[in-house]
């Protein structure tokens, strides 16, 4: 059936299933994981309606225009495009139709307060060179590394990362590759193996920190970034990251999908051992054959009213351990930097003392490790002629183990945050600020349900990656789906992007055979 609206108001976009039959989907949420989830049910001739609360599509890849300047929620590191125009080749279509990507080099510079610089790019010559300069004997350490990566991103991604663990069996057939590339050691601890150098050894573990896990725990598994990185380079959508959420959309509307923005869901609605639909906080009532979340997994299952499964759920996924949040500083500044990298890594004096305060302690770092975003150096049109867009993002505690009050500690840790990039970077950044706001954890509750705050759902643990993660259908409800960070194989663009290619799996497959 298509999805219908009590009260006489239909949702249009009823779809003819291939084989002659009909389906319809309600996707909660429009971030990345369930803008490609629609994509591929829409492809498959399943009438999807996405609905979102925000008056905007994009989830985490919000974005806001102020001043002139277009600054990007996040995320902004756009790896993997091969992922994102499979979407498009559903249909039929190219992803260049709807979205200009541009390559970012070098992927990343990465800068230490003693003045020490490293340029990470795939370019190898420059790459061995730039670990020559910090230590030669290192160069060898790193190509063998990168044999490992390259191992664990063809077992890890290539073969897992779109496969939908549902039970422990589909666990244990995965056990040999996890086994055989020691998955049980941290990241950073086999970087260590290969790399002697302290700075090196950072350079190439920080990347877990972008999807929310701890270097010095999340599974080895994780080095297959770099795999990734090398092999697809490191991109950005001209526009901005919702640059690349605007054309997502504009493929999903041409298949025929429905996307309702400002509608916030309060109810999923069972029935028996299903979910007929879904209501808004409009009084809006959408039934639909299936219900897909791309919303926080705490979030959802509370949304499932008068269920003790579902209660049940909340309860156990509580006493998971959660990634931590993001406290983001956005900024636009008077003239232009050229000799600032569209992505740098501003690292503190303290890394593993620095990640224990995040992940351990729950304190608010003095001397915070920065992600500094500079898309206008990509990409003038960011903003206003003659001034740069900038943020700056540094890691903090969720709300579990530092209950702040942001509203309170939200200038002061602004101004710690652009102290840092100051002090590293711009020193007249002050007579230069023309416009600037943050967003902190409770931004990330209250905009996002993000459970704790937390920007990046569940933490990278090994012990709650695949089945051990948040499943792809539902125990309980058969026809009640999830996609995004809380689900296999995690955050980030690809990571969410194959999730829903898992979903999708669960979904598009039965119903053709149908």
């Amino acid at each position: 059936m298509a999805p219908t609206v009590e009260g006489g108001q239909s949702v249009p976009g009823s779809g003819a299933a291939p084989g002659g039959g009909s389906s319809s989907a309600i996707v909660i949420g429009s971030g990345f994981g369930g803008l490609a989830l629609a994509i591929r049910l829409q492809s498959a001739g399943i009438a999807t309606t996405v609905v979102e609360a925000r008056d905007r599509p994009g989830g985490r890849a919000y974005v806001w225009n102020r001043d002139g300047f277009t600054f990007d929620a996040g995320p902004t590191v756009i790896t993997d495009p091969d992922c994102l125009k499979e979407l498009w080749a559903l249909s039929g279509s190219r992803i260049e139709d709807d979205v200009d990507l541009l390559p970012v080099q070098p992927f990343y510079r990465l800068l230490w307060n003693d003045g020490t610089r490293f340029e990470y790019t795939n370019d190898d010559a420059l790459l061995n060179a730039e670990i020559a300069r910090l230590n030669p004997a290192d160069v060898d350490g790193y190509a063998r590394f990168l044999e490992y990566s390259k191992g664990v991103y063809e077992e890890g991604y290539l073969k897992l990362g779109a496969v939908p663990f549902l039970d422990f069996a589909s666990m244990l057939k995965a056990a040999p590759a996890l086994a055989k590339y020691q998955a049980w050691q941290s990241v950073y601890s086999k970087v260590a193996s290969f790399v002697k150098d302290d700075r090196l050894r950072q350079a190439f573990s920080f990347h877990t920190l972008l999807v929310g896990g701890n270097p010095m725990k999340t599974s080895s598994i994780y080095a297959l970034i770099h795999r990734l990185e090398k092999l697809g380079g490191v991109w950005f959508a001209r526009g901005g990251t919702n640059a690349l959420v605007s054309g997502m959309v504009a493929l999903f509307e041409r298949l025929g999908g429905k996307l309702l923005l400002g509608e916030k869901v309060i109810q999923i609605t069972p029935s028996g051992q299903r979910v007929s639909g879904v209501v808004t906080h409009t009084g809006r009532v959408l039934n639909a054959d299936m219900v897909c979340s791309n919303g926080d997994l705490v979030h959802t299952y509370g949304l499932i009213k008068a269920s003790d499964y579902a209660a049940k759920k909340v309860r156990r996924l509580k006493r998971k351990k959660f990634s931590p949040s993001l406290f983001v500083v956005h900024f636009g500044l008077k003239g232009t930097f050229p000799g600032i990298a569209h992505h740098s890594i501003l690292f503190s004096d303290r890394y593993g003392p620095l990640i224990d305060d995040i992940y351990k302690h729950g304190k608010l770092a003095a001397d915070p490790s920065l992600y500094l975003h500079h898309p206008s150096v990509t990409d003038p049109s960011m903003a206003p002629e003659g001034h740069s867009t900038f943020y700056a993002l540094a890691p903090v505690p969720h709300m579990g183990t530092a209950p702040v009050d942001w509203e309170v500690e939200g200038q002061r840790y602004r101004d710690v945050v652009l102290g840092r990039v100051r002090d590293m970077l711009i020193p007249d950044l002050d007579e230069r600020l023309v416009t600037c706001f943050h967003y902190t954890p409770q931004d990330f509750a209250d905009d996002l349900g993000a459970h704790l705050g937390s920007a990046f759902s569940l933490e990278p643990l090994l012990t709650q990656s695949a089945w051990f993660r948040g499943h792809n259908r539902d125990d309980h409800y058969s026809n009640l789906y999830f996609v995004g960070a809380g689900t296999h194989p995690g955050a980030g663009i690809p990571g969410v992007v194959g999730s829903a290619k898992a979903t999708a799996s669960l979904i598009v497959q039965p119903h053709n055979q149908a």
